[in-house]
């Protein structure tokens, strides 16, 4: 599944609203994406973790049609490897990112956090910068 399904983050989000005050909560938004490959086993199988940038290239490299899957709200593709082993990629995008950030008005939210901020995507920062001002804290 994707990294972060926003119907699953809604689930948790609507658990932590009632045990902590939403203005106190900070929701996580991963900066990465998984490349699994099939059949996934559970307690055995282990994804590739790549960037959101390497995961669009990858796309590119082996001719992947890049789909959204609008519950998780969450891109994907599918491919096989030169091995004949079929693969599926998870990663975030612009829309999905998107998507997760709208979120913190909807909860009343004090924020978010990237899980792993050292593989920069250039659409965190576009999307960020349209929808808020933002400044450095010393």
């Amino acid at each position: 599944m994707a990294v972060a399904p926003i119907n699953k983050v809604r689930e948790v989000l609507d658990y932590g609203v009632t045990q902590i005050p939403p203005e106190k909560i900070l929701m996580g938004i991963p900066n990465y994406g998984y490349d699994w490959t099939l059949p996934f086993i559970q307690g055995e199988s282990v994804a590739e973790n790549i960037s959101n940038v390497e995961a669009i290239l990858r796309a590119e490299r082996v001719g992947a049609e890049i789909k959204f899957d609008e519950v998780a709200q969450a891109p994907y593709y599918e491919y096989y490897d030169t091995e004949g082993r079929q693969h599926i990629v998870w990663f975030e995008n612009d829309r999905s990112i998107r998507a997760k950030l709208d979120l913190v008005n909807e909860y009343g939210l004090a924020g978010v956090s990237y899980w792993s901020i050292m593989n920069y995507f250039p659409a965190n920062s576009v999307i960020l910068n349209s929808l808020y001002d933002i400044s450095k804290v010393e």
